[in-house]
């Protein structure tokens, strides 16, 4: 090693270079002492600092032209001290170590800047890059993560627009959940663990609003006092009538403080009890029930020709003009009551015969329906009805006036049908001047003066028609009588109108075989 003196005193003496093998790992520089001469020592005033240079007289371009001379390692740069005094390796910024070339040494490292945030400070999410590092603001705020972040107005709005998604998405699942929890107990308290193990078929909900494309006005068959019904298809090609109930609003007795909410959840319950046991070609069929909503939902079978109400007051239809058209229907339903009378177990009162609960299906077959205020009966019994269920026209005036329901009240409803049948016109009606016409008691008399048939309107009666409509007429009679026990029973009545019903046609036999 050669060592040199540049330096300027106010006096001479002598210098000397010095040179020494220590352990780099322990050795520290900041703590070592230089010796400074006897001679001199009075006259320093200040540390002795050592200044050197590599390769005197070498730019750091004529050295890194010389690769196996240059000095500079990794991650270092060469700085030249001019006037031909050489140059020294310092390590880039980011790094720090030993920026010379050494065997051993790791030369300049890598400084991780997240490990010492006070000298490197990040306000946010620190990642070290080889010979700097990043800082990103976190998630909602801008700015240099190194500085300062501030919260982002964008990341507000966001913010707000995350928590209100949020906040929906939650209300809809807590929604569905209790919706959920509702179905399962309106299921249960409906009776539904007993009534899924029977014939009938359990629908759900949404396959009854798909059915009637959600009870669309378009699909609405016909309303009552309690519910409404709909056309609906069910799997595509079976269209069904779907029962839907409707709340009613009662006005409150003088001794409750508010009006009430008729509830109709034991009027459907009931009519489920009553129709679930019959089983007849002239009722219509219940094919399921919807047992998720607080009230049930009833599925029948679709009945296509509307209601015997429809076809005997619209003057368009022309089914019932033929006399043998009324006579037939007017069996089908006196068997469907018969049924229900005398071989259904327990017996059942209808309660509301009129001809709006009579169907026709595709054949002009009647169905009787609505079983919403029928009655179960044991056999030999009076029902002492809590209140007057019933159509005005169509009660039972005995009923009415003893609040004591029979099946003869139905027979009662079953003759007024027939009054229909026969003269076209409704059991209540208004003059035009606004006086009421009592129909039922204008029949009773032409009955009795034998002037029934001025009342008629049927196509081309020829004489054994005309005995036959005076045989129903004198039937209907029996029937509308004020004191029940003086009416026949649903079973007289139907073997009568059979009777009535073989001998036209045998009579319409012997016509065809004299005109043949």
């Amino acid at each position: 090693m050669n060592t040199t003196t540049n330096y300027t005193s106010v006096k001479e003496f002598s210098s000397c270079g010095s040179a020494f093998v220590v352990d780099q790992e322990s050795f520290n520089v900041s703590d070592y002492k230089l010796p400074v001469p006897a001679d001199i020592r009075e006259h320093v005033h200040s540390k002795i600092v050592l200044d050197w240079v590599v390769e005197r007289n070498l730019t750091c371009k004529e050295a890194k032209s010389n690769q196996s001379g240059y000095a500079c390692g990794a991650n270092s740069f060469c700085s030249y001290f001019g006037n031909g005094q050489g140059y020294r390796c310092f390590c880039e910024a980011g790094y720090m170590g030993n920026p010379y070339v050494y065997p051993t040494s790791p030369g300049c490292r890598d400084i991780d800047e997240c490990e010492d945030p006070r000298q490197y400070p990040c306000h946010g999410n620190c990642k070290n890059k080889p010979g700097n590092y990043t800082c990103d603001c976190p998630f909602g705020m801008s700015g240099d993560g190194k500085v300062g972040c501030q919260t982002s107005r964008l990341a507000i709005i966001a913010a707000a627009i995350v928590a209100a998604t949020s906040c929906i998405i939650v209300s809809g699942l807590v929604l569905f959940i209790c919706k959920r929890r509702a179905k399962e107990r309106y299921f249960r308290q409906n009776g539904g663990e007993i009534l899924k193990h029977q014939r009938l078929k359990i629908f759900t909900e949404a396959q009854l609003t798909k059915a009637t494309n959600n009870y669309d006005a378009g699909n609405k068959l016909g309303e009552g006092g309690f519910a409404s019904v709909y056309k609906g298809r069910i799997d595509g090609d079976i269209l069904v009538a779907v029962k839907k109930p409707k709340d009613v609003l009662v006005k409150k007795p003088k001794d409750m403080k508010k009006d009430v909410s008729l509830s109709t959840h034991d009027e459907f319950l009931h009519e489920i009890g009553i129709i679930s046991q019959v089983n007849h070609k002239n009722l219509v069929k219940l094919l399921g029930i919807c047992l998720e909503t607080k009230v049930p939902l009833l599925v029948y079978e679709f009945i296509p020709n509307g209601t015997l109400y429809h076809h005997i007051h619209d003057k368009r239809s022309t089914i019932l003009r033929l006399w043998q058209n009324c006579l037939r229907i007017a069996l089908e339903v006196a068997l469907a009551l018969e049924y229900l009378h005398s071989l259904a177990d327990p017996p059942v009162i209808h309660s509301d015969v009129k001809s709006l609960n009579i169907l026709l299906d595709e054949k002009y077959s009647a169905k009787v329906s609505d079983f919403g205020a029928s009655v179960l009966i044991s056999p030999g019994k009076i029902h002492i009805a809590e209140k007057i269920q019933g159509t005005i026209g169509y009660l039972d005036p005995e009923c009415l006036t003893t609040g004591e329901l029979t099946t003869k009240s139905d027979v009662y409803s079953f003759g007024v049908v027939l009054v229909e049948l026969l003269t076209g016109e409704m059991p209540t009606q208004r003059a035009r001047s606004g006086e009421k016409i009592n129909i039922i008691q204008s029949f009773i008399s032409a009955v009795e003066n034998r002037t029934l048939l001025h009342m008629t309107n049927f196509e081309t009666s020829n004489e054994g028609e005309v005995r036959e409509i005076d045989a129903v007429g004198l039937l209907a009679r029996r029937c509308l009588n004020y004191n029940g026990v003086n009416r026949p029973t649903m079973r007289e009545v139907a073997e009568q109108l059979a009777r009535i019903n073989k001998t036209l046609w045998a009579d319409q036999g012997n016509d065809e075989e004299t005109q043949g």
